[in-house]
Formats: C-alpha cells, structure tokens, sequence
C-alpha cells in the first residue's frame, strides 16, 4: 500500500488571515505569509478596527506572531461591509503641468494653484499631438 503525503497549503493573505482576525473564530496564521504592513491597511478601512491597527503599527517590532495574536484576540468578529483600497486619482490639469515643464508630481502640485485654469487650455493646446480624441 502507498501512502499519500497530505500537504496543508500555504493560507492566503487576504482569503484566510484576514478574513480570520475580522470574521472567524479559528486561527489561520502562516509565518511566510503573514505581511503586517498589509493586515494594518486592511483593518485601517473600517472604523471599528483603526485603532487596532494604529497599535500594531506603534509597535511594528513585535514577532508576526504576537501581531496576529493580538489582532485575533482583540478584533470582534462579524462581517464587514466591502471597502476598497484607495487608488491615486488622475488629475488631468497636474498631467499637464508636468508634460509641460517637465516637472514632477510634487512640484506639479506646488505650482497648480499659480496656473489658471486658462492658461492650462493654452498649455493643452500646444501640447495637442493630434489624433483621435474617443476612447473606445
């Protein structure tokens, strides 16, 4: 007879650790999968776990471990509303401040109160390199 070696696979960051500190009840914790500064972003989206995490990011030295213990003790459980991750919003009038002046992000940003918004149309105009304007 063979024997079949059963292999326990790796929990999944978001599906399993996650989910266990904000809704289970059963330990899911994995040393090599376990990213403190991804946990404290995901318990930052809801105003009930903030705190939680404001505390694991003052003492970010702890042991992953100890993190997750503390988390899974602390945190109530139940199901939370879907909250998605913020994103960096587009601004159309920093583009074109720095495609202009040749300028970065930031200094775009100091500068853009300085520029009207006619003078921003100029600036477009002349940066205008043709072609179709419909996205499809």
């Amino acid at each position: 007879m063979v024997e079949q070696s059963y292999t326990e696979k790796e929990p999944d960051l978001f599906k399993d650790i996650i989910k266990s500190i904000l809704e289970k009840r059963e330990k899911c914790f994995s040393e090599k999968v376990y990213n403190a500064f991804v946990v404290n972003m995901a318990l930052g989206k809801s105003i009930d776990t903030v705190i939680y995490a404001n505390q694991m990011n003052m003492f970010y030295d702890l042991p992953k471990d100890m993190q997750y213990d503390y988390l899974f003790n602390s945190v109530r459980k139940y199901k939370r509303p879907f909250q998605p991750w913020d994103k960096n919003s587009k601004n159309a009038k920093l583009e074109i401040i720095q495609e202009f002046f040749g300028y970065s992000p930031q200094k775009a940003k100091e500068i853009s109160p300085l520029i009207s918004d006619e003078q921003i149309t100029q600036i477009q105009q002349v940066l205008d390199k043709g072609g179709s304007k419909s996205k499809k």
